[in-house]
């Protein structure tokens, strides 16, 4: 089943088993676009648009996501509110956007459900302009530990909904391009990370 398929089935009900438990990691993520002055920003996977609410309305965002039927319940979303905002049906690991082309980039949720993550990181760093950020939310193993529930869970379910095996580290080897300046656990245990990355000029 591939994923496309799967989120299409999971879209009626994502927000019911998605919303409540990361409501605030969400909130404490999207901070940080706040203060700042207005920026061109990609967010990368916006499924039905549980950011929204916390995004802040001084820049220009554009918007991508796999699955249409998730795009038509983010629609609903943000017509109800003031962001300056375009939807695009994308693939993430092949994103339709010029090199160079954002000062910001967030992934909340995505990195862990795509099947080549490695690659996602890499078309994040393309299209971000040099000196711009990465602003991540996802579940990581750390490098070295076993987690065998998890290994084992991702047998089963990284076709349907989510990968349960991704060691994040190992996904900036492969971008040198990127530098990590913050990386603090969040929920479950520290399971879930917000990371912080910068593009090296």
């Amino acid at each position: 089943m591939g994923l496309k398929f799967s989120y299409t089935l999971l879209a009626p009900i994502y927000d019911v088993i998605v919303a409540s438990p990361t409501q605030s990691v969400r909130q404490s993520s999207l901070k940080r676009l706040a203060d700042i002055k207005p920026q061109n920003i990609l967010i990368n996977g916006i499924g039905t648009g549980l950011d929204i609410p916390y995004l802040p309305d001084q820049h220009i965002y554009t918007a991508t996501d796999l699955t249409p039927a998730m795009l038509d319940i983010c629609t609903n979303q943000l017509d109800k509110s003031s962001l300056n905002m375009k939807l695009h049906t994308a693939d993430v690991m092949r994103l339709p956007f010029d090199d160079n082309t954002f000062d910001i980039i967030v992934m909340h949720l995505i990195l862990a459900v795509v099947s080549e993550p490695d690659v996602a990181l890499k078309e994040a760093a393309r299209v971000l302009k040099p000196g711009g950020k990465i602003f991540i939310l996802d579940k990581f193993i750390q490098p070295g530990q076993l987690a065998p529930v998890r290994r084992f869970l991702n047998i089963f379910v990284r076709h349907i909904a989510t990968r349960t095996d991704v060691v994040f580290e190992k996904l900036l080897d492969t971008c040198p391009q990127l530098e990590l300046i913050e990386n603090i656990p969040s929920l479950f245990g520290g399971w879930f990370r917000l990371i912080t990355l910068v593009k090296l000029k």
